[in-house]
């Protein structure tokens, strides 16, 4: 990840592309600050939405899922906090490269709804200042935080659904599973565009019936064009080392190929596209 440069009046010049109006000390003056607490920003390529993406990750998240690769974005106070021009700023140097690649611009965490006004605020300037597609990639659990004029400037929304059985998802986030069930209700009610992400964790996510029940469900909204089956890895069990916590997974194995294909045959038996 690439660390945030300390303000927005040290950063170059945009190496490409018009000053858009909005960026004119005129428009600069009369619009609001709007700060937030930010981990970090990447260029992606992935798992993170369409093409190549700018990834802004927030700090903060209500859920402390057992398999988390980022524990270091738990807590807000950790982040740094940076205005949404900044990262506007450094976005733009990019839309060039990023509109060729079929990308756009992702807000992943922590989890983004722990800061509505500010992800709502970078996704509509990301949409309507540059012009890029846009995602969301949440856990649900605060759905209700995320207004209609926030779903608006969402294209695309990467939901994950962590398990179906209530104890299993309590057991992994902490948290129960309703919240992000009504959300993904009202993302279907609204035609919203989804794409339902599902880590395979081998003893814990794995069984058919959980797996066949997070595919119903799916397969039910009628929004949802794609499933990524997400093999469990433990990649960041260094930083739960780093802080401090136990990593209760050390000892769980990744799933086999054989197994990941299992799970994905699992959500296409209901009519779904699943990778």
């Amino acid at each position: 990840m690439t660390p945030l440069l300390p303000t927005a009046s040290v950063l170059p010049t945009p190496a490409c592309g018009p000053v858009p109006a909005a960026a004119t000390p005129a428009a600069a003056a009369t619009r609001r600050e709007v700060v937030g607490s930010v981990h970090s920003w990447d260029l992606s390529t992935g798992v993170d939405g369409p093409g190549t993406r700018f990834v802004t990750f927030l700090s903060g998240c209500p859920l402390t899922c057992l398999y988390c690769h980022n524990p270091d974005t738990w807590r807000m106070r950790d982040g740094k906090r940076t205005t949404a021009d900044e990262i506007v700023v450094e976005a733009r140097k990019y839309t060039r490269f990023i509109a060729a690649a079929g990308g756009g611009a992702t807000i992943s965490g922590g989890e983004p709804l722990l800061q509505p006004v500010f992800t709502g605020e970078l996704l509509h300037r990301f949409k309507h200042e540059l012009g890029l597609h846009t995602a969301l990639d949440t856990s649900g659990f605060l759905g209700v935080r995320a207004t209609d004029a926030l779903l608006r400037d969402t294209d695309l929304v990467l939901l994950d659904i962590k398990s179906w059985d209530p104890a299993t998802y309590r057991k992994v986030t902490g948290r129960p599973l309703q919240p992000t069930l009504v959300f993904a209700r009202r993302l279907a009610d609204l035609g919203k565009e989804v794409h339902v992400r599902f880590v395979l964790v081998p003893g814990l996510t794995d069984a058919p019936a959980n797996i066949d029940g997070v595919a119903a469900f799916a397969a039910s909204l009628g929004n949802v064009t794609r499933v990524d089956v997400l093999p469990f890895h433990k990649l960041g069990e260094a930083k739960w080392q780093a802080l401090g916590r136990p990593f209760v997974l050390h000892d769980t194995p990744a799933p086999t190929a054989e197994q990941t294909a299992a799970a994905r045959n699992i959500f296409e038996s209901h009519g779904l596209r699943a990778v």
